[in-house]
């Protein structure tokens, strides 16, 4: 258990602390607890109360004696007996649960919303029921006045499922674009739901009607956001009051009767508000979002005291008329938290009043509210560094704390004129969505000029022919790198652009021109549709002739410079022997004993095959064909028979010219004489 006492108010984690292995024995614990002291002051408030990986919602049955949570990894849902204080039962789903209701007062009647969009009714016995939704659902709620199930999410539709007649009702339209969060309120059953555009709506479930909208957005005005204060959390206390939790991290607290917020309050850290939760017996609210969970009073918004956690949180649960609040997060552990100040403790375990008792006290760090931190540098920015060492500042670690009021006034003194500029900026936001309809100028892009001009072609003859099924590459923005980045160029001069040639083939000089000319002069008056057509057609007639004869042409090319390649290959082979059979003279130093000559043998063996193949340049590259394979031979180990045969050629006329006559020779000439 862990003591933290933020603004003098005691919180005790109930969940902190080492957790022991179930593998080991009795005895092996028993030690432990002897030898660490957190182990020894640990509590087990509830048996197996974590989840495999991260836990996403808990919630409490309505009459206190059962704890439903969801978590992964493998998605599963989890029931834990208070009166035992251990686990129920668990089941295992094929998807996440987004969030879930329970429709008993007991665990007997459970819905549950998966994000794979289906809807799964539990008994207690297992799984009761399943269906599917049309769109991916975010929040569910149950009207138990006419059994309808309410479900919302992605898009304006709010799906109806009555349970009493197991069927789909006539869906409510709202005017959003997509529903986050809906509410029931307890005493008149007022609907509403939380949009995306910052709006709550208010429907009657009797007449199926709107009623009402709260437009939270406008009530914002004076936090800086960073975002659309989108709607994310909705909770009712009572008949009157409705909380709002936005994106950008502020708190609004309602009089239904009244489109003006009675309470903002503001996080302070930006981030989106996931559960907002009211506690009755003290006036008090309970606010979270990622990092915090803050209660604060209700009337003026004063900070009571706040909750940080080692994780990230996902889900809040008080249970009603206690001290006690459990926390989802993306840890394995469900957080449990116990505040005395809110609260007695539940009765199944009330010894925790006695056990806190007995715990000594502990003077904590004060949480600085409605501060913001700033560092030395935005001081300076903001003219505030006259005040450093007042007690306007706290310095804390490198920066300092200084109140909000404070800061909005030197930030409007700083920047006036921030309000003009975001005016000016929407003005021209303004301005460029209505020039979309003007006529636009189209330029020939940086990169494959060639390219974009035979897709225009390629567009101005869809039009004529009035065929709208074909899609511009150069309007989508999938494919605008190839325009623009120069990595994508087209090599003009490798073998298979010569070969294929699928932009100039298509696209002859005097079409090229055309373009050019008409990119050059587009405001200026085109010719005639019925000359337009005479050209197309005349230029579309010989594309296949004048395409064949380019290919023709180009393998001509290629063929002619393969022979020029090996010819000079073979010529700087030829040079190489040359220089191999030259005499080579060596000089003996002093001293030095002629040993003979030691030629050097290369060890081939140990070379590579790309290494050999290169030295002894006998690879042969050939094209396959007009869609650019390649095939590569080469030959290893073995000597160019063709080579030798030449070798021994010369060799043999050369011993021609220098044998001489056997004739010649004087001793055959006096035999001669004497015969």
């Amino acid at each position: 258990m862990l003591v933290s006492d933020p603004n003098n108010v005691k919180i005790y984690n109930l969940s902190a602390g080492k957790s022991l292995p179930e593998w080991l024995s009795d005895r092996k614990r028993r030690a432990l607890q002897k030898k660490n002291v957190d182990i020894r002051r640990r509590i087990e408030l509830i048996q197996d109360f974590e989840m495999p990986g991260v836990s996403t919602t808990v919630k409490v049955s309505a009459d206190g004696n059962f704890i439903l949570a969801t978590g992964i990894y493998k998605p599963r849902v989890r029931c834990y007996d208070v009166n035992n204080l251990a686990m129920k039962f668990e089941r295992c789903f094929d998807s996440e649960v987004v969030t879930f209701e329970i429709l008993s007062d007991d665990y007997s009647k459970v819905v549950l919303l998966h994000t794979d969009r289906y809807v799964e009714f539990h008994a207690a016995h297992g799984r009761y029921y399943r269906l599917r939704i049309p769109r991916f659902g975010r929040d569910l709620k149950y009207h138990p006045g006419t059994c309808d199930l309410y479900v919302v999410g992605v898009g304006p539709e709010v799906y109806r499922l009555n349970l009493e007649q197991g069927q789909f009702l006539n869906s409510l339209v709202t005017d959003a674009s997509e529903v986050n969060r809906c509410a029931i309120n307890p005493v008149h059953q007022l609907l509403v739901f939380g949009t995306q555009e910052g709006k709550v709506e208010a429907w009657d479930p009797r007449a199926r009607s709107r009623v009402g909208t709260l437009d939270c957005a406008l009530s914002i005005t004076d936090a800086q956001l960073e975002g659309f204060p989108s709607v994310t959390a909705l909770t009712f206390q009572g008949s009157l009051t409705l909380g709002v939790g936005t994106a950008t991290g502020q708190i609004l607290l309602y009089d239904i009767r009244s489109s003006r917020p009675l309470q903002v309050k503001d996080h302070m850290y930006g981030l989106p508000i996931r559960d907002v939760e009211f506690h009755n017996s003290q006036d008090l609210v309970l606010s979270m979002d990622r990092s915090i969970i803050k209660i604060w009073e209700k009337n003026s918004g004063k900070l009571f005291t706040s909750i940080e956690g080692t994780a990230d949180f996902n889900g809040l649960c008080l249970v009603p008329n206690t001290g006690m609040i459990f926390a989802a997060n993306e840890d394995t552990k469900i957080q449990t938290y116990y505040i005395p100040s809110l609260g007695p403790a539940p009765r199944w375990c009330s010894f925790l009043d006695n056990l806190t008792e007995e715990l000594e006290e502990s003077q904590m760090d004060t949480v600085y509210d409605d501060y913001k931190f700033v560092t030395r540098k935005e001081l300076s920015d903001l003219g505030l560094d006259h005040l450093l060492g007042t007690n306007l500042l706290r310095a804390y670690m490198h920066g300092f704390f200084v109140d909000i009021r404070l800061y909005k006034k030197a930030k409007s003194v700083a920047d006036p004129f921030a309000f003009e500029e975001y005016k000016k900026k929407k003005v021209r936001e303004k301005i460029e969505e209505s020039r979309e309809n003007r006529v636009k100028l189209q330029t020939l892009p940086k990169v494959n000029k060639d390219l974009a001009l035979k897709l225009m072609d390629d567009e101005q003859k869809e039009k004529r022919k009035k065929n709208k099924s074909g899609t511009n590459l150069l309007k989508d923005d999938r494919f605008k790198a190839l325009f623009e980045n120069p990595d994508f160029e087209v090599d003009k001069n490798a073998e298979e652009y010569r070969l294929l040639n699928p932009v100039v083939s298509r696209l002859d000089k005097s079409r090229k021109k055309e373009l050019k000319k008409q990119l050059v002069q587009q405001f200026n008056e085109v010719e005639s549709g019925s000359e337009a057509e005479m050209s197309s057609s005349d230029s579309s007639s010989d594309d296949d002739q004048q395409w064949a004869k380019e290919v023709k042409h180009q393998h001509h090319l290629l063929r002619q410079e393969e022979r020029m390649r090996r010819r000079e290959e073979e010529d700087e082979e030829v040079e190489m022997e040359r220089d191999i059979s030259r005499p080579k003279f060596y000089e003996l130093k002093e001293e030095e004993e002629f040993k003979g000559l030691q030629r050097k043998v290369k060890k081939t063996n140990r070379a590579s095959l790309g290494e050999r193949v290169q030295q002894e340049g006998r690879d042969r590259v050939r094209m396959l064909g007009s869609t650019g394979n390649r095939e590569m031979t080469f030959n290893t180990g073995q000597k160019d028979r063709s080579r030798t045969h030449e070798q021994a050629r010369k060799h043999r006329e050369e011993r021609r010219q220098l044998l001489r006559p056997a004739k010649n020779l004087p001793g055959l000439r006096s035999k001669h004489k004497l015969l």
